[in-house]
């Protein structure tokens, strides 16, 4: 396998822009494309996400033929994700030839800060019996753009392209986000890894209080998928809902522009912001 250019140099030959930059076989150093929307000196989970999705894409593309799919992925977020170099590591934890479970670890100074697992299930054609209740979105070419710096900062937030259909009530929205910017610089990115790149952003589109005053971090995001996501768009129905005891849930169905294609959940910690 051939590693792109590393460190600076990789940035230099690069004619587009990337959230990571590959130092080493395992190691990749953030852009400030990948600034998170809570904190510029933390990175935004979206990036996030979708590193640790490219890194299990060339983990699965070293043994072709497989035939495997992704059916789910379910991230936890151990701690402060720092703006600094990362370190990406994947292991089998059940292997299989029609099921199989893989782990990725995203560790920065050596701690580990997300742990990720993978389900991959056989692809089968099952087209005659595929069905959805759910509707697709309206086509993101029919809504008005949306700047989401109006509400939320960082580089992460500036790097997308919003569309959304005006909301009707707090905690509810849809929307499409689209990104041009490549996941790791001078490297090929999945339609599967740039989709994933985007669904964290779930969290952020259909607020139920001023982020200036209160917080709703996710502490995990889970993503099951009923079939395989095709760019250039990720589609977001999304319910945002509050407990009474500092806990809250962010719910999504996932589109592309040919309808439904899976499910995600969030997990929220609920707290006033600090001097609010």
């Amino acid at each position: 396998m051939t590693i792109a250019p590393t460190g600076h140099e990789s940035h230099r030959r690069s004619s587009r822009e990337s959230y990571y930059e590959r130092t080493d076989e395992r190691h990749y150093k953030p852009t400030p494309h990948a600034q998170g929307a809570w904190s510029l000196d933390e990175q935004h989970f979206g990036p996030v996400s979708g590193l640790i999705a490219h890194v299990l894409d060339r983990h699965v593309a070293e043994r072709p033929g497989s035939g495997l799919a992704l059916a789910r992925i379910s991230y936890d977020i151990l701690g402060r994700i720092a703006f600094e170099e990362c370190e990406v590591t994947v292991e089998t934890v059940r292997p299989g030839r029609t099921i199989e479970l893989l782990e990725a670890v995203l560790r920065i100074g050596g701690r580990p800060v997300v742990r990720a697992r993978a389900w991959l299930l056989a692809s089968l054609d099952t087209a005659a019996v595929a069905d959805t209740p759910f509707t697709p979105l309206p086509h993101p070419d029919t809504l008005a753009p949306w700047t989401m710096g109006d509400t939320w900062g960082g580089g992460y937030i500036a790097s997308l392209d919003a569309r959304r259909i005006p909301s009707q009530r707090k905690g509810r929205n849809q929307a499409w986000i689209s990104s041009t910017v490549d996941l790791v610089a001078d490297e090929p990115r999945s339609e599967l890894a740039s989709y994933l790149t985007l669904v964290d952003t779930a969290n952020g589109i259909a607020v139920q209080q001023d982020p200036a005053a209160w917080m709703f971090p996710n502490v995990d995001l889970t993503i099951h998928l009923h079939r395989a996501p095709r760019g250039p768009w990720t589609g977001l129905d999304t319910s945002v809902t509050f407990g009474p005891s500092g806990q809250g849930v962010t719910s999504s169905v996932l589109h592309d522009l040919d309808g439904p294609v899976g499910h995600a959940e969030q997990i929220l910690t609920v707290r006033p912001m600090p001097g609010g």
